[in-house]
């Protein structure tokens, strides 16, 4: 019988080891976004302003660049973020540590998957999923620490994420500037090269984690 049993416990081991190529998910809930009272006042995000600075790693090195938003809002309450939405314009995405003519044009076309067809689902494929967005849940303070809670929607997947971030705001002026702070790419389908997700890569891999900044300005 204790044979038997052990058996069990082996194969039913073997069995959940042998799943590595699906796609992680986050467990954490995604919860609903907050709304903006009466009382609030509206700050239109300035696009030629915001932006998201990103850093990729391999071990090879490492390529950095920035995605632009294209629009958004955040509203304000007795001097406090209670809510907010961006759009992301995932066209946007450029390589700053490449020229052009050096690899820079490639890097930027196979982020947005512009590429073969096949190869159009390794990272954003932005032919299907032109934008993401991001939308505020809370803003806590802690200890002088203010910390940006929401939800980030990236090829139609949405997964909560939270950053440190100073927020200031000058008469008709909002500014929002996180820490840096890092995602695993992989919860939202970003799967290439991935070693959590694909077997024998050896030195191959991308790094599941992306470091991110944002830099968001509005105006009243």
């Amino acid at each position: 019988m204790k044979k038997i049993i052990l058996s069990l416990v082996v194969v039913t081991t073997l069995s959940l080891t042998s799943c590595k190529k699906e796609t992680p998910e986050s467990t954490e809930p995604v919860e609903a976004a907050a709304e903006a009272s009466a009382a609030s006042n509206t700050f239109k995000v300035d696009a030629t302003k915001s932006s998201i600075e990103w850093v990729g790693t391999k071990p090879a090195g490492k390529h950095n660049g920035t995605i632009s938003l294209s629009a958004g809002e955040l509203s304000l309450n007795n001097g406090k973020v209670e809510s907010g939405k961006f759009t992301i314009d995932m066209n946007t995405i450029t390589v700053l540590d490449l020229k052009a003519g050096d690899g820079k044009e490639d890097l930027e076309g196979h982020l947005k998957g512009l590429g073969k067809e096949e190869d159009a689902d390794h990272f954003f494929n932005t032919k299907k999923f032109p934008e993401g967005t991001f939308e505020i849940t809370s803003v806590e303070t802690v200890d002088a620490k203010t910390t940006v809670n929401g939800n980030l929607t990236l090829k139609g997947i949405t997964k909560p994420v939270s950053f440190p971030a100073t927020i200031a705001v000058d008469g008709n002026n909002l500014t929002l500037s996180s820490e840096s702070f890092k995602i695993n790419r992989t919860l939202w389908g970003v799967n290439y090269a991935s070693k959590s997700i694909f077997d024998n890569l050896k030195d191959k891999f991308v790094d599941d984690e992306i470091e991110l900044k944002v830099t968001v300005t509005a105006t009243k």
